[in-house]
């Protein structure tokens, strides 16, 4: 009977062996491998990944993202709301969840 694969764990049908080592094996080496880049392959890298598991696009979910970003840039370009710099933002974050 052919195995099934869930995750990182191979199982073989009823009763018989349990083959994982492989798995994880080439797994941890990938791991290793991907937290060796520089932040910015890491990001893309991630990036990548994460569209690999989205194959089913929300046209719906799409259309409102389409016109909040409208939204914001006539606000930014309005002058109504002010941007603020990622490293205050982070700043502030760190300082509320601590």
């Amino acid at each position: 009977m052919d195995p099934i694969t869930l995750g990182m764990l191979t199982a073989s049908a009823p009763g018989h062996n349990v083959a994982y080592n492989r798995s994880m094996a080439t797994q941890t080496e990938i791991l290793t491998q991907a937290l060796a880049l520089p932040p910015e392959a890491r990001a893309a890298l991630a990036d990548s990944l994460l569209d690999s598991l989205d194959t089913k696009v929300d046209e719906d979910a799409s259309e409102q993202w389409r016109v909040e970003i409208r939204r914001r840039m006539a606000e930014l370009d309005a002058g109504t709301v002010e941007t603020v710099a990622w490293e205050d933002v982070r700043v502030r974050l760190g300082s509320v969840l601590k």
